[in-house]
């Protein structure tokens, strides 16, 4: 079997990466990605780049990076209201201001997915990587998405696993786009955030994906997938917002995991 640890959406926060890094260091897994969004929202874009650098992690863009590796003024965020619109401008004008060149350049040239193709039981199982979707850098995949619609986005992609992020809410479907008789199982996995999660637990969050030598599209469990929380110095964290000129909003949500 082989294990994949898979995390995303660190957000600038540095002592969430770290943490998440001890933890990780403690268990066994085979290889390691990372799905995005590495900047914004806290005050150490460079150092969270370069430690995902330092240890040649695979990485995809996230939204946010796509912005700020093009220094434009635009993370491609969903915001709702006027506040949360006049937050995000300030976060995003920030962080601009603080990634240096060599981190902006590598940010840029992140690709925008990644496939592996597993050969097993005379048939293949393609995992898709992306931050979003394989449709859009920024599109939400939530929960509750119609089962119609998110199949139609795995089968267009050609994906039998798909994992993302974005959203920062952790969960697991399994769909079914063949019949009864001769199913097609495919797996769409929201690996949740490291350094910004939102699904009321403020502890770091990533996925350990297991793929056995008997995994098949045609069994329903013989992928596994186990969602992992962490603790981390979510204070330490909250007071270098609050210290910074970005919102204090951002601070309360880190405490809050909203």
């Amino acid at each position: 079997m082989t294990r994949i640890v898979l995390f995303s959406d660190i957000h600038a926060n540095l002592p969430a990466l770290e943490a998440f890094f001890k933890e990780i260091d403690s268990r066994h897994y085979d290889s390691i990605y990372c799905l995005g969004d590495l900047v914004g929202y806290n005050i150490w874009p460079n150092e969270v780049i370069n430690e995902i650098k330092a240890r040649k992690i695979p990485t995809i863009a996230g939204n946010y990076d796509f912005g700020i590796g093009r220094a434009i003024d635009d993370c491609g965020c969903a915001y709702k209201t006027d506040e949360e619109k006049a937050n995000g401008a300030v976060s995003i004008s920030f962080t601009n201001e603080i990634v240096k060149s060599e981190e902006r350049e590598y940010l840029r040239t992140l690709p925008a997915h990644i496939r592996v193709e597993f050969q097993l039981n005379n048939d293949k199982l393609n995992l898709l990587l992306v931050h979003g979707s394989p449709r859009k850098i920024n599109e939400y995949l939530f929960e509750d998405r119609e089962e119609k619609s998110m199949l139609r986005i795995m089968q267009d992609a050609d994906a039998d696993i798909m994992c993302f992020g974005h959203t920062h809410k952790p969960y697991h479907r399994v769909l079914n786009s063949g019949t009864e008789d001769a199913p097609h199982y495919r797996h769409a996995i929201n690996i949740g955030s490291v350094g910004k999660p939102k699904d009321g637990d403020n502890r770091g969050g990533y996925v350990i994906l297991t793929i056995n030598d008997n995994s098949s599209i045609l069994t329903k469990d013989t992928v596994q997938v186990e969602f992992v929380r962490f603790n981390y110095d979510i204070e330490k964290a909250a007071k270098a917002v609050e210290d910074s000129r970005l919102p204090n909003a951002y601070a309360e949500s880190l405490r809050k995991g909203v």
